[in-house]
């Protein structure tokens, strides 16, 4: 018999446990979330945290959202990415990064009513954590995963109590592994992965000094030093970066994979300190270091009938683009919402399939494209001559080479500027951020054509209320004057309609078919003289509808149904959409 039982168990309680755990409880699913350490995130790990996340926490609530806010570095001292050769020495070149050039700037803002800002990981998990226990998630901390057991009504999980170190089951309808990149859920569930662990290795010394003589000038989270010889392998590129201005840093340093991982200890850690910073009196107070290694894997399948991976359980990869907490954040955001209408009856397991049909393309792209950004610092180092030899001085004089004059020290520094520029693709990636756009069982497209993208995928967000997508933001107006996103009408676990006027009918077939499935649907008609108008004319011209026709959004702002115009018979309509995305049970 089993000691507890509850709807969904949650392996861990990083970024994306705790989201998981939050929305489940704000949805009013019960879930228990447990942790093998005695308490949560003790290195400010995860950092970037981009506007999609953000829309996920103001999802959550204002009060979330708030808090973020409070404890992140905003946008505008994000920006100034630097490469340098020191940080007290000669600087190489510098982006304008995480939307902070003035055409990056407007996408972002036209994009979402949220701010992309820098909220390490020791805030943002506390911060989730908080919301769900908050909110009615039953929290184990010292509790550690053994191992489960799946049957057809469910999943018993042994567990071990690591203060006393009994043992203990879990009795839970579903099972959650949001427990890192050496996940035992997923190897338990024997999963599929592809790619391959440990194909680098890097160090990181956690800090505290002022620099802000060196840095407060050219704000930025991130400075690239390049030092020939300094590091292993000879190009020598140490990263810096800000962990609150300007007084905690984190300095991640390569070491050959191939042999043992470095003991780091205070002496180590200043001397690195002091080289990359270019002070040799810097004193620092060392707070912790570790070593880590650089992944280069995904799952290809994220779940089985009742147990589930995500976050770093299923992509697997380096911190490039910042993607890690974000990408896991929103899997829970596509997983919450699905467990929470089968747990109470108003969805068949078939929509839980959903999830991996989702999830597993995204994993895919995102630990792609944190390598491929680790491989594209090559233009840079070939720029400065730097892949030329391996003699330390021969590399430090190709690098002084771009200040003279004649053709090729002027082609040097184009390839520079160019090599640099070209790294927008990890700094400024704002399309990888906001393009997901889902095909599953969970969508209704009725064979509306993709359309496409104008522009690089990867760097521009193209809003679509194509059916996958996620529902262009604008600002509409309330009659007190007041504004809203068309994000902040929908969410918050409900399905919501949006309309305009001639589109009543869609309002009352929406009570009528809520009435007989048990779920929520809101439906707001947008025009002249109703509860929401249009006054910038934004909606009308990103709704790709008629007045009369709908934009249905699921329970995580995704559309999941797009009618051009009114159809005969709206209520009709509204059932064959639900039930083909919630399969009910015959």
């Amino acid at each position: 018999m089993a000691e507890i039982e509850t709807d969904v168990l949650i392996v861990g309680t990083g970024p994306a446990g705790s989201a998981t755990a939050g929305l489940l409880s704000s949805y009013g699913v019960e879930n228990v979330a447990i942790n093998r350490y005695r308490w949560l995130a003790n290195t400010p790990r995860a950092h970037i945290t981009n506007q999609r996340t953000m829309e996920v926490l103001r999802d959550l609530g204002p009060e979330v959202e708030a808090e973020a806010y409070m404890h992140a570095t905003p946008g505008d001292l994000m920006g100034n990415n630097v490469f340098c050769e020191s940080l007290a020495g000669e600087e190489l070149g510098r982006m304008l990064s995480w939307g902070n050039s003035p055409e990056s700037r407007a996408e972002h803002i036209r994009s979402s009513p949220t701010r992309m800002n820098d909220l390490p990981q020791t805030f943002m998990e506390p911060l989730l954590f908080k919301t769900a226990c908050s909110r009615g998630t039953q929290a184990r901390m010292q509790t550690e995963y053994l191992t489960h057991t799946e049957d057809a009504d469910g999943v018993t999980t042994r567990c071990r109590d690591r203060l006393t170190g009994r043992e203990f089951e879990i009795r839970s309808k579903y099972l959650v592994g949001a427990d890192g990149g050496n996940s035992a859920v997923a190897e338990t569930c024997g999963l599929p992965f592809e790619g391959q662990m440990g194909v680098g290795g890097s160090m990181n010394i956690l800090f505290r000094a002022d620099l802000s003589r060196y840095v407060a000038h050219r704000p930025s989270v991130l400075y690239w030093v390049m030092q020939p010889g300094a590091n292993v392998g000879g190009i020598g590129m140490g990263l810096v970066r800000m962990v609150r201005p300007w007084n905690e840093w984190l300095i991640v340093w390569g070491y050959d994979i191939k042999q043992p991982a470095p003991d780091v200890d205070e002496a180590m850690a200043t001397e690195v300190a002091r080289q990359l910073v270019g002070d040799p009196e810097l004193e620092i107070e060392l707070l912790s270091a570790n070593t880590w290694t650089v992944n280069n894997m995904y799952a290809t399948h994220m779940q089985t009938e009742r147990v589930f991976i995500m976050g770093d359980a299923a992509h697997r990869h380096p911190p490039s683009n910042g993607l890690g907490s974000n990408t896991s954040i929103q899997d829970a955001f596509n997983l919450a919402w699905k467990l929470a209408h089968v747990v109470k009856g108003q969805a068949g397991p078939g929509l839980l399939d959903s999830y991996s049909a989702e999830r597993a393309p995204i994993a895919r792209q995102i630990v792609t494209r944190a390598n491929q950004s680790i491989a594209e610092f090559g233009p840079i180092f070939e720029a400065l001559g730097l892949t030329d030899s391996t003699d330390p001085e021969v590399m430090q004089a190709n690098m002084d080479r771009r200040d003279e004059q004649g053709p090729e020290a002027e082609a040097q520094r184009e390839a520079l500027r160019k090599a640099i520029e070209f790294k927008k693709y990890e700094f400024d990636c704002h399309g990888v951020e906001m393009n997901q756009r889902y095909g599953s069982g969970a969508v209704v497209k009725d064979g509306q054509r993709d359309p496409g993208f104008a522009r690089d995928a990867e760097l521009h967000y193209q809003p679509t209320t194509w059916p996958g997508a996620r529902l262009p933001h604008c600002w509409l107006y309330r009659a007190d004057g007041s504004r809203v996103s068309t994000l902040d009408l929908c969410g918050k676990g409900r399905w919501t309609i949006l309309t305009g006027i001639g589109g009543e009918a869609w309002a009352e077939a929406a009570k009528t078919v809520a009435a007989e499935t048990g779920v929520t649907i809101d439906v707001h008609v947008i025009g002249p003289r109703r509860a929401i108008e249009d006054h910038l004319g934004d909606w009308a011209r990103l709704r790709e509808t008629s007045d009369a026709g709908a934009v249905m959004t699921r329970p995580d702002q995704h559309v999941c149904y797009r009618a051009s115009a009114m159809v005969d018979d709206p209520a009709a309509e509204l059932r064959r959409v639900l039930r083909a995305i919630l399969q009910p049970a015959a």
